[in-house]
């Protein structure tokens, strides 16, 4: 069995506003991870129209995003 590297992840997304629908590679997103669940999104541009998308992750997405090597960036509040 080959264990998949980091690089081999691949996320399906899909752009709200051209309604492409598409894989993206772990570095192509972005986690934020917030205090609160309003807080917590990840991010990437759309491929397809470049728009910025975000979107919000729940405990199951940020599982999924950071066990497969998604860059990471917490967010606190002095």
């Amino acid at each position: 069995m080959q264990v998949p590297t980091m690089h081999s992840v691949v996320y399906k997304a899909a752009c709200p506003d051209c309604r492409g629908r598409f894989e993206l590679a772990a570095p192509a997103l972005r986690l934020a991870i917030g205090r609160t669940a309003r807080t917590t999104f990840y991010s990437f541009t759309c491929p397809d129209c470049g728009a910025s998308v975000r979107k919000p992750a729940g405990q199951r997405i940020v599982a999924l995003l950071t066990s497969g090597g998604v860059r990471t960036m917490r967010l606190h509040i002095g």
